[in-house]
């Protein structure tokens, strides 16, 4: 068993099959598989079951993916440690976040990061919530994590800092509330509103008004951030969205509202514990002074 070996296995978890992991690391389809089978025959275990043209994740195979992240993470690791000995001018940070913190404050982080070491590159991931956020870290695939959550942030056996948190705010389509720049809760008694999926902090304010007795009805749910605010501009409903959405709502011609009594997301950076590479260890730096 070797490195490449690994890539290989893990380039065929995050593509989904050998077709599309074969495209991306520009090889041919039955090369890869050949090296897949090598490598099932080094460890003696099957990595996939081969349903049909799928290959399916055996128990074995799930066992791997970890074990394997940690070692292309930590040649990664060891190759740009060396190049950091004469400056970071190359490397590449791995980044996990959820929709509304990529907006900001990832955004100002990722500037200021970019600022400081022009020759460095970063790789952001979608993740949909807090604990995909720390699942993603944790399992590999990103080196640094940013999320939001309502409630106490909790990341056990990764480190976590915490950043400036974001207040909730209402966007609503121009002049919805005669040039009012504050709203309490009960002014959105009988409003239609657009509203994220489960477990985001956005629907969880809602779903905290609509516990109090206030009369909101979801016309939208969407797992696309990007959509809410063309749907607010084209007058389906309301959205309550964090403040960094806020710039971006009123250069677009919508009205942003403070919400009180105010609500608050929490925002954290979040890192394994295990070496970092140099242009992560630089990022959560940079980030945390700049998120503070």
């Amino acid at each position: 068993m070797d490195a490449r070996q690994l890539e290989y296995f893990l380039a065929v978890v995050d593509h989904g099959g050998v077709n599309r992991a074969a495209s991306a690391l520009f090889l041919t389809q039955p090369s890869l598989s050949q090296a897949i089978r090598a490598l099932e025959r080094d460890l003696g275990q099957e990595l996939f079951h081969r349903v049909g043209r799928r290959l399916v994740l055996t128990d074995a195979g799930r066992s791997l993916v970890e074990p394997a992240r940690d070692v292309i993470r930590s040649l990664a690791v060891a190759r740009d440690s060396v190049s950091s000995v004469a400056g970071l001018a190359t490397g590449c940070v791995e980044i996990a976040s959820m929709p509304s913190q990529a907006v900001e404050p990832l955004s100002g982080m990722i500037k200021a990061f970019t600022e400081h070491h022009p020759g460095l590159r970063v790789t952001v991931r979608s993740a949909f919530t807090a604990p995909d956020v720390i699942e993603m870290v944790r399992t590999g695939i990103a080196e640094v994590g940013l999320l939001g959550t309502s409630e106490e942030p909790v990341a056990v056996g990764l480190t976590m800092k915490l950043l400036r948190p974001q207040r909730f705010v209402v966007v609503a389509p121009n002049g919805s509330f005669s040039r009012r720049k504050v709203l309490k809760r009960s002014d959105l008694d009988g409003q239609r509103v657009i509203v994220g999926q489960i477990g985001t902090g956005m629907r969880r304010v809602v779903d905290e008004m609509r516990a109090d007795g206030i009369e909101l009805t979801a016309v939208v749910e969407s797992e696309h951030r990007e959509s809410i605010l063309p749907l607010v501009l084209g007058g389906v409903g309301l959205a309550v969205v964090t403040e960094s959405w806020a710039p971006l709502a009123r250069q677009a011609g919508a009205d942003v509202l403070d919400l009180e009594p105010a609500a608050y997301l929490n925002i954290a950076l979040v890192s394994r514990k295990a070496w970092l590479s140099p242009a992560a260890e630089a990022f959560i730096g940079i980030a945390y002074r700049s998120g503070r």
